[in-house]
């Protein structure tokens, strides 16, 4: 079965599962970030965390399914009306459980949120995780053919590039 997205926002079921999953997320990210302290996070910070994703009309919660499994999530956010002459998406979160990586989950998952907001995006990576900063060159070198740029700013990475609405049945 192939990976499909599916938007998050009506389903208290899918919310659970974000929220049950989202201090993996944060554990991942506070392994990368070389014990800086950067991602901590208590249960009340991630409880109002999510309540913004869910409560925001500029934010889009995702889960991310194989086989109608839950294997990811995402938030795609509009950045703030200031800087939407220049950025129409930011990829704010995105996360493949363990048992779900290394199988082109991420990969289709990504390919598919790019293809269903069309317009100019900004991803951006903790630079010390060289993981996802290795993933994201993969797929959008990929998925763009290599018409995307990068620069290094206040140690992280931030990839700009422009997707077309080319939504297929999945």
């Amino acid at each position: 079965m192939p990976v499909s997205i599916r938007d998050a926002l009506k389903s208290p079921r899918d919310r659970q599962w974000i929220q049950a999953q989202y201090p993996a997320y944060l554990e991942d990210l506070s392994q990368m970030s070389m014990n800086t302290g950067v991602f901590p996070a208590t249960s009340e910070v991630q409880a109002e965390l999510m309540a913004r994703w869910f409560a925001d009309d500029s934010s889009y919660p995702l889960i991310i399914l194989k086989d109608e499994q839950p294997a990811g999530f995402a938030l795609v956010s509009r950045p703030p009306r200031n800087r939407r002459d220049q950025i129409d998406f930011h990829l704010a979160e995105f996360f493949i459980t363990t048992r779900s990586r290394r199988l082109g989950i991420g990969r289709d998952a990504a390919q598919l949120i790019f293809n269903r907001f069309a317009g100019t995006w900004e991803i951006t990576e903790f630079v010390h995780n060289k993981g996802a900063v290795s993933f994201w060159r993969a797929i959008l070198m990929e998925y763009t053919g290599g018409k995307f740029t990068e620069r290094v700013a206040h140690g992280e990475v931030h990839q700009t590039f422009t997707s077309a609405n080319r939504q297929r049945s999945r």
